[in-house]
């Protein structure tokens, strides 16, 4: 299995683990944050969880701090503002960085697979947020809070897509069905 699966994580209540729990499944993750603009994104990701779990996709919510302190919470604040504002059910992990020096392993993996994000044609969000002075410091840096990596169910990085490309836009739909498609190894 590829190294991505032995890297550890920690669940959201604590417990110690790895994504070789998720071995032979798709696997959607991404950097979530509970005070962000994007964060209605948390029910789009409950739903495409939902309509795909049963073919082997798993969403897994990883809350990061390094946007704009957009995830003030602890671990227990953020199970609790998921579970009821959304009511998430897919896999949540400990909060960890994304970026900078005290990005987590997980993340160094995933860039180094797959440095740039797929992005919206036209969509302007890189734009829009430059109006408000934030720009990535490195071009393969992740960009914001809810940007998605997809790891194929061969434990390979399948794509990046960027922040607003939302869980429903058929671009991502697209890939997650080519990832489901494939055979479990």
């Amino acid at each position: 299995m590829p190294a991505l699966y032995d890297i550890p994580v920690d669940r959201i209540d604590g417990t110690h683990t790895t994504l070789r729990d998720f071995a032979g499944k798709a696997v959607l993750i991404v950097n979530v944050a509970s005070k962000c603009g994007l964060t209605p994104q948390y029910a789009g990701l409950e739903e495409i969880y939902r309509s795909h779990k049963e073919r082997g996709l798993v969403v897994a919510g990883f809350p990061a701090n390094n946007f704009g302190a957009q995830e003030p919470g602890s671990n227990d604040e953020i199970v609790a503002f998921c579970s009821t504002t959304y009511d998430v059910d897919f896999p949540l992990f400990s909060k960890i960085s994304v970026k900078g020096d005290d990005m987590h392993p997980l993340y160094h993996a995933l860039i180094d697979a797959q440095p740039a994000a797929t992005e919206l044609p036209g969509s302007g969000f890189r734009a829009k947020l430059a109006g408000y002075g934030i720009t990535q410091e490195k071009p393969t840096d992740v960009f914001w809070n809810f940007e998605k990596f997809l790891i194929a169910r061969d434990g390979s990085v399948a794509g990046r897509f960027a922040p607003d490309v939302e869980p429903g836009d058929p671009l991502l739909l697209a890939a997650i069905d080519r990832e489901l498609a494939k055979p479990a190894p």
